[in-house]
């Protein structure tokens, strides 16, 4: 068990919620910072969530901004949260790439066009992806980000800490023979038997739906019940990758991914399509 643990949304989070209080106290940056002994750089990174802040730090801030009695003990708990090493530290990966927001998120809607999402790859599929990177893995690294694909995957069939799981993938995807045909066939296999799964809806965008499906851009959207945090949408591309909260941009994300969701296969239609392409692989 994973345990819910995303350092990266916490610390957005408490960095939020941090900035309302020294609004509501009436202070601005330029004069909350120097009486923390801090620059007003320092304390703007923190509240928008790129530096991280010791529990020493918050409860001045809370000394600061007069805050006390649960709303002290909720945000000190909040700030030891953040700095508990998330599970997948002990794979190699770090806190600033996408699967710390993954393991906050209780749902993901996601929007692949080069290939098939990570939570609905074989380990067979995701060595063929890996190994394809300019940088090779050595056999370690290789080894570890196939289990940690595993482990985030675990959560679609969990009761626990359970993920749901939106997925639209372009049926270029499933043509496109990575690892080779016995490869692709399993990977066929894995997403029908994965479109079963309770919490995974499964849909495909179909080649015949010409520009609509080949002009959008894959991108992911998490949300986090539960939480108080806002939905992140997430972007990935050759030179790294972007991830923002802002209202406007998450919107107009979701409206992307309602208008291809509309105009995509059904469930039912997208899993006779994936056997009929794994019958022709």
């Amino acid at each position: 068990m994973t345990g819910r643990n995303g350092a990266v949304v916490r610390r957005m989070q408490l960095g939020r919620v941090l900035r309302e209080l020294r609004e509501q106290a009436g202070l601005s940056l330029e004069v909350a910072a120097p009486a923390l002994d801090w620059s007003s750089s320092k304390l703007s990174r923190i509240e928008n969530g790129h530096q991280g802040i010791d529990v020493h730090g918050v409860r001045s801030m809370l000394d600061l901004y007069e805050v006390g009695g649960e709303r002290w003990t909720e945000l000190i708990e909040l700030t030891r949260a953040v700095a508990r090493k998330g599970w997948w530290r002990a794979y190699g990966l770090d806190d600033t790439g996408y699967v710390p927001l993954e393991a906050e998120a209780t749902s993901v809607r996601d929007v692949t066009i080069g290939f098939v999402p990570g939570l609905l790859q074989t380990p067979d599929y995701a060595k063929a992806i890996f190994t394809s990177r300019l940088r090779p893995y050595a056999p370690s690294e290789l080894s570890n980000a196939v289990a940690a694909r595993t482990v985030r995957q675990q959560r679609l069939v969990r009761d626990d800490d359970p993920l749901t799981l939106i997925a639209l993938v372009d049926e270029a995807v499933l043509r496109r023979p990575v690892g080779g045909p016995d490869v692709m066939r399993a990977q066929c296999a894995h997403l029908v038997a994965s479109a079963g799964i309770d919490r995974v809806t499964l849909r495909v965008l179909p080649a015949g739906l010409g520009a609509a499906s080949a002009m959008a851009a894959g991108f992911t959207l998490l949300s986090f019940a539960g939480i108080g945090a806002p939905d992140i949408a997430y972007v990935e591309h050759p030179f790294g990758s972007v991830r923002t909260d802002k209202e406007s941009d998450v919107a107009r994300a979701a409206a992307r991914f309602d208008r291809l969701y509309a105009i995509a296969l059904t469930s039912d239609e997208s899993v006779a399509l994936i056997q009929r392409v794994a019958a022709e692989t």
